[in-house]
């Protein structure tokens, strides 16, 4: 199985179902493939369309949908029963299934208590899972010493997914740096990690499910976001309204050129 993906104001966004795309993952796992994954919302699209993470996101192997306006854009371009694919709910998926299966886990970034936090709830709710390492990173860039020691560390670790957290797009031109250099899927989970390990909290199902998870952000973290969100939300929805609208045009132009063909 391979990735299908549609364009998203102009970026590859997977449309395949959750568990389809859990299973892509864990395949590469298992051949311990250098791939890595994006778990992309509206701030990670409008970074990429103002900046250079565009070119990481289309070098990625995995965009998975995990902002519902994303999904919604998805089901409007023909994938009716497309899922979210969030960072959290991956998390959860993988470290469940990798526990039938003959691959451990590495989580990378992140300050140690926040991992030494995940690692207490790890091992309560999957007891048989093999973590291979965890590893924070310093907030400053790493020296080409350091960077070649962490390499070295994870490929010996043995570890067919790396869990990555260290924002976004820091984490994303990480990963796009690493490939071939990483024998192991890499996936930026951002800021799943503190919210694993109980430091701040995930919206409620309905909220998330009404597209809503940035306004449990925003009152959680007001004088970090409302910036963000006040620049990247409102040009979102314009870019998105100019696609669907282009969209549409040009179905209407392909039907009518089909029935002046069948005339």
């Amino acid at each position: 199985m391979h990735p299908v993906a549609k364009h998203v104001i102009g970026f590859p966004v997977t449309c395949q179902s959750f568990d389809e795309q859990i299973e892509i993952i864990l395949n590469w796992a298992g051949d311990r493939l250098s791939k890595f994954v994006c778990v992309a919302n509206v701030h990670m699209l409008m970074e990429a369309h103002h900046s250079d993470l565009g070119p990481v996101l289309h070098n990625a192997d995995l965009v998975t949908p995990d902002g519902m306006p994303l999904v919604w854009m998805l089901r409007l371009m023909g994938s009716k029963k497309q899922e979210r694919v969030a960072g959290l709910d991956i998390l959860d998926a993988v470290c469940k299934k990798v526990q039938e299966r003959d691959i451990s886990v590495l989580f990378l970034g992140s300050q140690s208590e926040i991992l030494e936090s995940m690692r207490v709830r790890l091992k309560q709710e999957f007891p048989d899972l093999k973590i291979a390492g965890m590893e924070p990173l310093p907030f400053r860039p790493l020296t080409p010493d350091e960077d070649r020691k962490i390499i070295q560390k994870i490929n010996q670790s043995g570890a067919g997914i790396v869990f990555v957290s260290l924002g976004c797009p820091k984490q994303e031109h990480w990963m796009n740096l690493h490939k071939e250099k990483i024998q192991a899927v890499m996936i930026g989970l951002g800021g799943a990690f503190p919210v694993y390990a109980g430091i701040q909290k995930r919206a409620p199902g309905w909220m998330r499910e009404m597209g809503l998870e940035w306004l449990y952000r925003l009152l959680q973290e007001p004088r970090r976001l409302w910036k963000r969100y006040s620049s990247t939300i409102p040009l979102f929805i314009w870019l998105a309204l100019k696609q669907v609208i282009a969209d549409g045009l040009l179905r209407v132009k392909d039907t009518s050129s089909s029935s002046n063909l069948a005339q």
